[in-house]
């Protein structure tokens, strides 16, 4: 029962970061990895399908808001699908080990250009 709450509570933060546009895969990958003791690769895969209906509904979202270039979306889509099979095809090659290690040190350096981010100033009005 409180693997399910813990699951639930993942999923909760993990949908809310990723509409927020704050990257809810890492949420739900640590969670994966971490706690549930899912493998890397697998994690990865769930966290691929857990972002196929959070994409649509904030794609239909932007749509309704003008927010979307419609001009772009196909480059851009073309280029991304090209980077998802070149990256699941390195995944692969890599194993499991080495891509924690690359997934660990890809948060790091994340966090420490989040604290290194300069706050923008504040306008004069």
């Amino acid at each position: 029962m409180l693997d399910f709450l813990f699951a639930t509570l993942a999923g909760i933060l993990a949908g809310m970061a990723g509409s927020l546009g704050l990257g809810g895969g890492g949420v739900l990958l640590l969670y994966l990895t971490i706690f549930a003791g899912v493998p890397q690769i697998k994690a990865q895969g769930v966290n691929l399908i857990f972002f196929i209906p959070c994409a649509v509904i904030a794609v239909i979202k932007h749509l309704k808001s003008g927010l979307i270039e419609k001009k772009l979306v196909l480059e851009f889509a073309l280029i991304g699908l090209l980077g998802a099979v070149g990256g699941f095809l390195a995944a692969n090659l890599m194993g499991g080990e080495l891509l924690q290690k690359i997934f660990g040190g890809f948060l790091i350096l994340i966090g420490i250009t989040a604290f290194k981010k300069k706050k923008p100033e504040a306008k004069k009005g």
